[in-house]
């Protein structure tokens, strides 16, 4: 199976779009689409999984609950250890942000 990261993106839509690129064993690939959206006030991801995230395109701000925020711009990553919370704070307005994120296992 083979594809491009940034073929077929979806128009801007009112939500995120997820999409499963590739799943085996304990692990999945995710390609993200974001169109200006951020996490709904007080709404936290607490996953059971590890998740390694890297930002392909666009511009994004994710929040942690100890207060810190972390900006990604292309090329930038971040590694978020099963039950550590965070949140999208903002995606860019007005252009694709497209994230690649990495699943491993449950906790």
């Amino acid at each position: 199976m083979n594809g491009h990261l940034l073929s077929a993106l979806p128009a801007a839509l009112d939500a995120e779009r997820f999409e499963t690129l590739a799943r085996s064993g304990g692990g999945r690939v995710e390609r993200i689409v974001s169109h200006g959206q951020a996490s709904p006030p007080g709404f936290w991801y607490v996953q059971d999984e590890d998740e390694f995230v890297l930002l392909v395109s666009g511009e994004a701000e994710l929040g942690f609950d100890d207060g810190k925020r972390l900006m990604l711009t292309p090329g930038a990553w971040a590694w978020l250890p099963a039950g550590c919370r965070h949140r999208v704070e903002r995606t860019a307005a007005g252009t694709d942000t497209v994230w690649l994120a990495v699943f491993f296992g449950a906790a």
